[in-house]
């Protein structure tokens, strides 16, 4: 595995190189990780694909050239996150690609797809987060007055206690979510790193009906993954969208939401060649 910079106009963004192969899959971690996290595929299908896995915005080494707050609030189009990606394949003289998403990286995998489906041959989705965007991060990420009061709240130690107790009560994160997500907001860099996620990320949505018109257009593989005991993100989530796909598999895991393990490449690799 080797560590690198691709240092485009927007953001110096980081990147892992690993594998081998002839084929390319582009890789789009979870939240709170890195662009490793997809390294367990490497023994099995590194010499089948070279992956490259991006540190996601405000994720580890990659920084925006200018993070400030104004910055943040303006947020990122589709357009410009697709420009950055075909030109990072330019410079790595890549033509056609797969992708793998999981969790926050369903959606840059999604709006990827949506855009860039004609040179794309597989599309993974694990607990597509993108299916299911939470009401009230959409109010606080595009509503002004919101996003102020999220940003104050969210950025005090007291106030994001108070936060996930609130969801955690309520069952829109369960018990082992609620402990992930308080020890990644630790640290006023790490709380930060959630506002700026959710605040910059909010024009990330894929129209649905434009990405399965591309996917079918372009006869894209597309398989979607679910953790049986994935409480945020349930198996039915992906069955009205599967329902209109000309090729599209949907496998339930015996995980809860991590489910980036040691389990994962034989999983991949049987929906690689059994489908």
């Amino acid at each position: 595995m080797t560590s690198h910079f691709f240092n485009h106009p927007l953001v110096n963004l980081h990147y892992y190189r690993f594998g081998n192969g002839p084929k390319t899959m582009l890789c789009f971690h979870g939240y709170g990780m890195h662009g490793k996290q997809f390294s367990v595929l490497k023994e099995k299908l590194g010499n089948e694909y070279t992956f490259y896995g991006f540190d996601l915005f405000f994720h580890k080494e990659t920084t925006l050239h200018d993070q400030s707050i104004q910055q943040v609030k303006n947020g990122i189009s589709k357009t410009d996150f697709c420009e950055l990606i075909t030109s990072f394949c330019a410079m790595q003289g890549i033509d056609r690609f797969c992708v793998i998403g999981y969790s926050l990286g369903s959606h840059y995998a999604s709006v990827l797809a949506e855009k860039e489906a004609q040179r794309i041959d597989q599309l993974f989705i694990l607990a597509p987060a993108f299916l299911k965007v939470f009401p009230p991060f959409q109010v606080m990420s595009k509503n002004k007055i919101a996003n102020y009061a999220f940003r104050k709240l969210f950025l005090s130690e007291n106030g994001i206690k108070v936060v996930l107790n609130f969801c955690k009560t309520l069952r829109i994160i369960d018990e082992k979510s609620h402990g992930i997500l308080k020890s990644e907001m630790a640290t006023k860099d790490l709380r930060f790193a959630f506002y700026a996620n959710v605040t910059y990320l909010r024009y990330l949505q894929v129209k649905e009906i434009d990405l399965i018109t591309s996917l079918n257009e372009h006869n894209v593989k597309c398989f979607f993954l679910f953790g049986q005991r994935d409480k945020m993100y349930p198996q039915h989530l992906a069955d009205e969208m599967i329902s209109k796909l000309n090729f599209a598999h949907k496998t339930t895991l015996d995980e809860d939401h991590d489910m980036v393990n040691k389990n994962l490449p034989d999983k991949i690799y049987k929906l690689m060649y059994d489908n």
